[in-house]
């Protein structure tokens, strides 16, 4: 294709989807634990092998992880504060997880502190850009 406006020459559009893994898979985990967490109300607690466990606590861990892993993409990419905020937000909400998994309220504040924390650095930083 030649000219990118010619009619006689087909569209001037891609129809190949560019789709690249890392983002695509921290987006399915974060769509996944929204997902998880809305479905709540609906289904109950879910029976994962022995143990019995409520979506809206699931969902705490596969955004986490899902964070952790958006953390390490924008990383690689060059973002660092990109990359900074997804690791503090991945590390607070797996600490939920596993604060409510384990019946530890002092573990599940410690986990909130960090967000708080992270949310109020990034407030800082929108003043340096």
């Amino acid at each position: 294709m030649t000219d990118p406006v010619d009619p006689d020459d087909g569209p001037a559009h891609s129809a190949t989807l560019d789709v690249e893994f890392g983002p695509s898979v921290v987006g399915l985990l974060v769509g996944a634990g929204g997902l998880l967490f809305l479905v709540d109300p609906l289904v109950g607690a879910i029976a994962l092998g022995p143990i019995r466990a409520r979506p809206v606590a699931l969902s705490t861990v596969v955004l986490g992880v899902g964070f952790c892993l958006g953390a390490g993409v924008f990383g690689r990419r060059g973002h660092r504060l990109f990359a900074a905020a997804h690791a503090v937000f991945g590390l607070a909400w797996l600490g939920v997880g596993v604060g409510t998994a384990l019946g530890s309220g002092p573990l599940v504040v410690g986990a909130v502190l960090p967000v708080v924390a992270g949310a109020g650095w990034l407030v800082a930083q929108t003043q340096v850009w």
